[in-house]
């Protein structure tokens, strides 16, 4: 295992993580643009249980590949839904936000396969 995909891969887990827990605590910077893309409130909470599992799965992954990689794929779709959404809700200037989660998730997966 790498230096850099370690380092990445705890960095991303992190930041997910802390997406995810964002939701929990229904943080103001996340739930108004939920409610302007019109994503039902009582997703919210499923919404921040996939980012959370994808979060400990990606950290879990460290030590069992295959469920860091089930996790890393898992939570590229959740972040590319995301961007789809926000595309629908054409809240264009909002779509560099769940790309600066897809992006390191991405980065992650690819260099756990390198490796």
């Amino acid at each position: 295992m790498s230096t850099v995909y370690l380092v990445v891969t705890v960095l991303a887990a992190a930041w997910v993580g802390f997406s995810a827990f964002s939701i929990f605590v229904r943080a103001k910077w996340v739930v108004e643009p939920l409610t302007e893309y019109g994503v039902p409130s009582s997703w919210w909470p499923w919404l921040g249980v996939a980012k959370a599992a994808g979060a400990v799965g990606m950290l879990v992954g460290l030590f069992v590949p295959v469920i860091g990689v089930l996790a890393a794929i898992g939570l590229v779709l959740y972040f590319t839904g995301a961007v789809v959404t926000v595309l629908r809700a054409r809240s264009y200037s909002h779509v560099p936000f769940p790309l600066l989660y897809l992006v390191p998730v991405a980065v992650s997966l690819a260099l756990g396969y390198a490796a």
